[in-house]
């Protein structure tokens, strides 16, 4: 049986056409349990009916043209209990009705099953028979089993149809992540690459001095390639948006990289061979990680590789010319391509794969498009010309939309035009509220080479900077003074500002390539402090560097990263002080004044910490949560899963009661108190955390000054009065209900309208 509803599914899920398939799948059922009927019901949730949309044993007339209620007759009731139903005489149920177009008057006994995917019926799957009988449990347990299997692929079938329909007066919406805010409105256009290291065939080759020089051509052609795209860029956008193409040239650069293909060549591989061997050996060391900001990097690896082809071959694409106004729409959306398309009337973007951590993402953020990542699967030569609405506060694509929508949304942007017009206004003012309590707004940063090394956001320095990019760029722990060097033009970019460096945050989940860390559970295991606790030989050199950076500047703060007990902060700061000492001597300081001992802070990420503040408090000179890991873990739930993903929410009762907490354990022990995490870039997040007392909020570049007009636009003492009454509601959807609400009565729902 097992091996017969692999073949029924992996048919179906391989059909292109869902009539087909469906009607293939009820053939295959009712052969496979040897019955006189099988039919599958989808769902219509427009019209709240179930359709019979195929049967093998019921009248064909009546496909398509059966529409049963969803709370009629035996089909509605298994949709309504969504649970197996299994009835000898079905005719003699109280909730049967007689439905003369389907010729069922024979059939008696009945079983049906609720095809559910995340929590919603999408459709019914039913068996029945002639003769009378409750069917068997392992038949039932066939038919449950095949609709659990049957689900996934049904919803990514529903999807293939409903934009293959005809008719599309029918709005289809297709969900992803938001990797950028905004909205946008236009035709879909498609690219893909001209050519794939996937499509790649192995082959030798003999002329060993041909193909290296073939290799190192397409190095230097490629390296051009990124010389001019950042000059296009920088004509639109700030130089210090251009790093993430110094990136791409490091990685080009690479000596270890072109050492492995140069070696491969040696072995007899011809280049594009060579190259394929190399890149594909990075891409499965950094999907295999499961930080998701790392693993994203698998992408850049990729795009790099398939330039470095197109070079080879000689097939650089000549870029078609869109429309004037257009959505970039691609499996995988790259930095690269916005580089190229950003001066053809680019609107936005919407890529299949990725998330709002990738290059292209963050490369958006910086050009003000909208973007959407991670999109549902859907053959894209489906999408191609198709007029959509791009809303990037909630990550969805409404396709082929309704004239209602296209009015609607059309407003919205006009209201974000004017909005930004505005929030430009306050971006080198102070966020104080109208009664005078003023918070500071920093930045996170460090996830590319200085890309947000940058005071003219209005930040005031940065609250998060992560030294882990450093660390992953090399092929070896990097050394001392070229940790130095690095840190010190990080604290040169916030004259007089507080930089926050985090110690390497490394271990199973953010792996290094020369120092690999398998586990089963990465997110418990040996990471962060841990780690480097366990190496004070890796540690002691970090703080070393970022103490001899700080000479001369002193706005250095450290802190450390998944604390969660006292011995590591003990252990950690007899560390930090033994690295200031030794240089205290080696530097043969004699103005102590311009070398000063940085602040020693703690990340609050592990909830147990939550319960001994008053110990840590007398330890560390600052609290820092880091809200994305502190709800992951309150939650128990994988942010990057996307089957739970829904259930990862910062506004849920109980993350937000603990952040209550830690704040007013904060102030109690007077421990200054800041928050890193995508709350903070939040309106309805940044006030109830204004209100809590946060002294700093830490967000990326983009978001300064959104945050800093809605805080520059309310009262503290109100702000209490909702916090007090959010603290007292039972559920998630009850605070998003109550702060859009609020939100609207503050005149602050065009920051948020969109999306929520």
């Amino acid at each position: 049986m097992l091996t017969t509803l692999r073949r029924i599914i992996l048919e179906f899920s391989q059909d292109a056409d869902l009539e087909s398939a469906l009607f293939r799948m009820v053939t295959q059922v009712k052969t496979a349990l040897n019955t006189d009927c099988c039919s599958i019901y989808l769902a219509d949730y427009a019209t709240e009916h179930f359709v019979l949309m195929a049967s093998d044993g019921l009248a064909k007339d009546a496909l398509g043209n059966t529409r049963i209620g969803f709370s009629e007759g035996l089909v509605g009731l298994v949709g309504q209990r969504e649970e197996p139903l299994n009835i000898s005489d079905a005719h003699k149920h109280p909730q049967f009705i007689k439905t003369p177009i389907v010729q069922e008057d024979e059939l008696n006994a009945f079983l049906g099953t609720p095809i559910i995917h995340q929590r919603k019926v999408l459709g019914i799957l039913s068996i029945q028979q002639k003769e009378s009988r409750h069917f068997t449990e392992n038949e039932e347990a066939f038919v449950v089993t095949l609709s659990a299997q049957l689900a996934m692929a049904l919803a990514n079938a529903e999807v293939r149809y409903g934009l293959t329909e005809k008719n599309n007066q029918n709005t289809r919406q297709l969900k992803g992540v938001s990797g950028s805010s905004g909205v946008a409105i236009g035709p879909l256009f498609v690219i893909q690459p001209t050519v794939q290291l996937q499509s790649v065939t192995l082959e030798k080759y003999t002329d060993k001095e041909t193909e290296l020089v073939r290799f190192k051509q397409a190095i230097s052609d490629t390296r051009h390639e990124f010389e001019r795209m950042a000059e296009e860029l920088s004509r639109v956008i700030s130089d210090n948006s251009l790093d993430i193409f110094e990136m791409y040239k490091q990685l080009l650069g690479n000596a270890d990289i072109g050492h492995e293909v140069e070696n491969k060549i040696n072995d007899g591989w011809n280049t594009q061979s060579a190259l394929k061997l190399v890149v594909d050996s990075y891409v499965v060391q950094f999907e295999a990680l499961d930080d998701n900001y790392l693993r994203e990097r698998a992408s850049d690896i990729k795009d790099l590789g398939n330039r470095i082809l197109a070079n080879l071959l000689e097939k650089n694409s000549q870029v078609n010319e869109p429309l004037d106004a257009f959505i970039l729409v691609a499996e995988d959306v790259t930095a690269s391509m916005l580089a190229e398309y950003q001066h053809f009337g680019l609107q936005g973007i919407v890529s299949l794969t990725g998330s709002n951590n990738s290059h292209a993402a963050i490369l958006a953020r910086a050009l003000g498009l909208p973007a959407i990542m991670g999109v549902d699967k859907i053959p894209l030569g489906q999408l191609h010309k198709q007029t959509a609405i791009l809303d990037g506060y909630s990550g969805e694509l409404y396709v082929a939309p309704n004239d209602s929508l296209l009015k609607e949304y059309k407003h919205l942007i006009e209201e974000e035009y004017a909005l930004a017009d505005k929030v430009k206004q306050v971006e080198k003012l102070p966020a104080i509220t109208l009664d005078g309590k003023c918070i500071e707004l920093q930045l996170n940063a460090g996830l590319s080479s200085g890309f947000e090394h940058s005071s003219s956001t209005g930040a005031m320095g940065i609250g998060l900077y992560r030294t882990e990019i450093p660390f992953m760029n090399q092929s070896c722990f990097p050394s001392e003074q070229q940790q130095t060097d690095l840190y010190r033009q990080v604290l040169a970019a916030f004259p007089k500002k507080n930089v926050t460096m985090r110690t390497l945050d490394v271990g199973g989940d953010k792996a290094l390539p020369y120092f690999p860390i398998v586990e089963d559970n990465p997110f418990l295991g040996w990471r962060g402090i841990r780690i480097t606790l366990d190496h004070p030989e890796i540690f002691l050199q970090q703080v070393r560097a970022m103490i001899k950076a700080n000479y001369g500047h002193n706005n250095l703060e450290i802190m450390l990263p998944m604390i969660s007990n006292i011995s590591e902060v003990d252990e950690a700061t007899r560390l930090i002080n033994q690295a200031y000492y030794e240089l205290s001597s080696e530097l043969n300081i004699i103005d102590q004044s311009k070398f000063v001992k940085p602040k020693i802070g703690m990340m609050i990420e592990v909830p147990g910490v939550i319960f001994q503040l008053r110990e840590f408090a007398s330890k560390v000179d600052f609290f820092s949560v880091g809200s994305n890991d502190l709800t992951q873990y309150l939650l128990a739930v994988d942010r990057n899963n996307a089957q739970v993903s829904d259930l990862y929410d910062a506004y849920h009762p109980a993350v937000l009661r603990a952040l209550n907490t830690i704040a007013q354990e904060s102030s109690k022990y007077l421990v200054p108190l800041s928050l890193c995490g995508e709350l903070a870039s939040e309106p309805a997040g940044a006030l109830l955390l204004l209100a809590m007392g946060y002294d700093k909020l830490s967000m990326n570049p983009h978001n300064i000054s959104r945050i800093k007009w809605v805080i520059r636009h309310v009262e503290l003492h109100k702000m209490k009065v909702i916090l007090a009454h959010v603290l007292s509601l039972s559920s998630t959807k009850q605070v998003h209900s109550y702060m859009r609400e609020q939100l609207e009565h503050l005149g602050l729902g065009g920051f948020v309208r969109a999306g929520m």
